[in-house]
């Protein structure tokens, strides 16, 4: 006869949950055993997967995708017809860009991302201060925006930009190799803003840093379609998801919120 302990049957019947699912899993999303120790073991039960990240919904703000991230509407896509607007005169009075790149803190020999890079607004103003041992990566997924990038590079004849072709899911940048990643109005128009972020992380060198500037939700005033602004709340809360957290907020622009978040070491 095979004598059997108490540890013995725990584990018999853990993994017998994990193969099969409680008896009772219909109503109950965890098995819990207890054994002779005070602490209990607790068994994700197959039947209760995850939530999913992101959800549809038919009522939804027309300016919007009617796709949602965290509560969240994620906004519509600037196509290339906006490149005249990204590029317009009265942008530098509106949103202040020198004091964009001020608050970069950018240092020759930095690997910098710009991400949604546009028609180059930032990537081009960016790439002195870095020189000639630094780098821009403009990171662009739209094929009228990229073509302007490659073009404007060659006209300026800058030597340390970099054009990138990436995904909606994958911004395709270096691994622990970016020491800066700019978002500039960009962020609220992605369409997997979980799995472009996480990316972001994985590409950032520890310590390294993600800024974003984003019209402020919080102020009804700031004349913007209501789904191409975030609030710091929100920014908060996706970031947090992961895995970066935020140093500091700037509140000096017009219009916009400067927020920057680090990777932790």
């Amino acid at each position: 006869m095979v004598r059997l302990t108490q540890s013995t049957l725990a584990s018999a019947f853990v993994a017998a949950c994990v193969v099969a699912g409680t008896p009772h899993s219909s109503s109950q999303p965890h098995a819990v055993l207890h054994g002779a120790s005070a602490r209990a073991i607790v068994v994700q039960s197959p039947d209760f997967p995850a939530p999913p990240r992101y959800d549809t919904r038919s009522n939804h703000d027309p300016n919007g995708t009617g796709k949602f991230y965290m509560g969240r509407e994620i906004a519509q896509v600037m196509g290339p017809d906006g490149i005249e607007w990204l590029d317009r005169r009265e942008r530098e009075e509106e949103e202040h860009p020198a004091e964009v790149i001020a608050s970069l803190d950018l240092h020759p020999g930095e690997v910098v991302a710009d991400l949604g890079a546009g028609s180059g607004y930032f990537t081009f103003r960016i790439a002195p201060r870095v020189g000639e041992t630094g780098t821009v990566l403009a990171v662009e997924i739209q094929q009228a925006m990229l073509d302007t990038l490659r073009t404007r590079a060659a006209a300026l004849k800058t030597t340390n930009v970099k054009v990138v072709q990436g995904t909606e899911t994958d911004p395709h940048l270096p691994a622990a190799g970016v020491d800066l990643v700019l978002v500039v109005d960009v962020y609220h128009e992605l369409a997997y803003p979980y799995e472009v972020m996480t990316k972001v992380r994985q590409a950032l060198k520890p310590g390294g840093h993600v800024v974003f500037v984003e019209y402020r939700k919080e102020d009804p005033a700031v004349p913007i379609k209501e789904v191409h602004k975030m609030s710091l709340e929100q920014l908060d809360k996706e970031m947090t998801a992961v895995g970066l957290v935020r140093v500091r907020a700037v509140e000096t622009l017009p219009l916009q919120h400067i927020v920057i978040f680090q990777k932790p070491n």
